[in-house]
């Protein structure tokens, strides 16, 4: 049996936990107005706590550091691209359309919100030791979810297209995956927009690519690798 005092104290408890998931809120929020304003390299913590009206030691009570912030920031952008694959998938019944629709939303996704491509390539750099160093278990967790949540609809269309005989897909886990970091890669080249190339032998050249041309190679190169002989 409980004593007298167990109430209060829970409800306490409960009211700061609460305060401290709103505050967590606070800060990814403005962390995420200041990524798509300026950019993931120009976001400092004090700019952040700045735009939250606290100091930059509360954002340290909050996230063991710059990394696990900018971490759980991307778990904001995730969650946006997830519901945008998974329409993408609904829209088409056909498995070749729902996986162009997939890539086609993914590259639409990366153009609007470059912050995320930037803010994912450059956790994708970091070694699973140096994360686990820099960012708890239960932030990992966080950002592991939302990538796995992404993946599993591009996997679950895989898969489809393989039951229906559409696709030749061995391991539709590791294909989801490498099209998604290949699919970062080339959301960066339709953002600088440039093609290196050779005039001649060692003379180096550039030409120009647009997001579409980058957006339809993408489609064409998922189709192609998923309907391959095995």
């Amino acid at each position: 049996m409980s004593s007298p005092g167990a109430a209060p104290t829970d409800g306490r408890r409960s009211a700061a936990a609460a305060r401290r998931r709103a505050r967590e809120k606070e800060i990814l929020g403005a962390t995420r107005a200041l990524f798509d304003a300026r950019g993931v390299r120009d976001a400092q913590i004090e700019d952040i706590a700045r735009a939250v009206g606290i100091n930059r030691a509360i954002v340290y009570r909050h996230f063991t550091g710059k990394e696990e912030l900018f971490a759980l920031t991307l778990v904001t952008y995730l969650d946006e691209l997830r519901t945008a694959l998974a329409d993408a998938a609904a829209s088409e019944d056909e498995a070749r359309d729902r996986l162009a629709a997939i890539v086609g939303a993914f590259v639409d996704y990366g153009l609007s919100h470059p912050a995320f491509t930037d803010c994912a390539q450059a956790l994708m750099r970091r070694s699973g030791p140096e994360l686990l160093e820099e960012i708890s278990e239960g932030a990992l967790f966080r950002l592991g979810r939302g990538i796995s949540s992404c993946l599993a609809t591009l996997s679950g269309v895989l898969e489809d297209g393989v039951a229906s005989g559409d696709f030749t897909v061995a391991d539709p886990t590791l294909l989801a995956n490498t099209l998604y970091a290949s699919g970062l890669g080339a959301l960066q080249l339709a953002r600088v927009g440039i093609l290196v190339k050779e005039a001649a032998p060692g003379i180096p050249t550039v030409g120009a690519i647009s997001p579409d041309q980058v957006k339809d190679y993408l489609v064409a190169s998922a189709l192609a690798l998923a309907t391959r002989p095995t």
